[in-house]
């Protein structure tokens, strides 16, 4: 739909096909976003688990048919979507994940908004010259960052993955992008790193581990994280006893989503607003889980 188009129906379905998706911030994002911008919006929650490739076709045949202007796309299905696909933006095919579909003309259009998200909230945290980064995880959040940090000229850019398969994977789809080192282990992608990103789900509620051990961790060296359930997860905590300057995965979280809300609806949304409604949830969240 046009920008026209909702600017006259005032109405806005979104959603998101993931599982676990329960804890997810998206809802208030995008709902808060459309009413600032005058729509009554709606984003659904499409929580299945296990789904299969005939169970995604099911699912995203209901995106296209049932006045969805699109949907976010989390763990474990941004890869697995691809192939399902009308059409995918040229970064999405570059790296072969998807994070946001769009309907257009009864089409589905696979993007990745976790690239443009993640480049715009690491951008404040790279020096101008001589940076060094390990991504942790190279899935479809950890294939997104990577490509963000190619984008942004990183040269030395080293990734690891315990199915070290992947890793080589996503090397070779990185080799027309500037290029990346597949790392043995953990310690060998730190080694004289200046910057860390988690992209593994490690972390997240309820899990409690850390995918880097904090003797690894040191003062002159950033640590990012796209986990955003906790904020504080435990490797930001082992990072920030170190002296390590810390981003959490607020930033990544408000621009995606910013991102995508405008690829559905033509309109750039207000991130302060998307913003706060992500910290009432987090708020929230933190309070009942104290309290439990």
């Amino acid at each position: 739909m046009s920008k026209r188009g909702y600017a006259a129906s005032k109405k806005l379905l979104t959603g998101l096909i993931g599982a676990p998706i329960a804890h997810s911030a998206s809802p208030a994002m995008h709902e808060r976003a459309a009413e600032a911008l005058g729509l009554r919006g709606h984003y659904q929650l499409i929580e299945v688990a296990g789904a299969d490739a005939a169970g995604l076709r099911m699912m995203l045949e209901g995106v296209r048919r049932l006045g969805f202007a699109g949907v976010n796309v989390t763990f474990p299905y941004k890869e697995a979507v691809v192939p399902l696909l009308d059409e995918l933006a040229p970064g999405a095919a570059a790296m072969g994940a998807v994070n946001t579909i769009v309907v257009r003309d009864n089409r589905l259009i696979g993007h990745n908004t976790d690239t443009t998200g993640f480049a715009r909230a690491v951008a404040p945290l790279l020096a101008p010259t001589g940076n060094a980064v390990a991504v942790i995880g190279t899935g479809g959040v950890g294939k997104a960052i990577a490509f963000a940090l190619a984008s942004l000229k990183v040269a030395d850019l080293r990734i690891f993955d315990s199915e070290p398969a992947r890793a080589e994977k996503l090397a070779a789809l990185l080799a027309r992008h500037g290029g990346a080192r597949v790392a043995g282990s953990v310690k060998d992608a730190l080694d004289g790193a200046t910057g860390l990103v988690n992209g593994t789900p490690v972390g997240m509620l309820p899990n409690r581990d850390t995918p880097v051990p904090a003797s690894l961790l040191r003062e002159n060296l950033w640590v990012a994280d796209a986990v955003y359930s906790p904020l504080i997860t435990p490797l930001l905590t082992a990072a920030r006893a170190k002296g390590a300057r810390i981003m959490t995965g607020r930033e990544l979280a408000i621009y995606q989503a910013a991102d995508a809300f405008e690829l559905f609806t033509g309109l750039a949304p207000s991130t302060q607003v998307m913003g706060e409604a992500f910290d009432e949830v987090m708020a929230a969240r933190s309070s009942a889980y104290y309290a439990a």
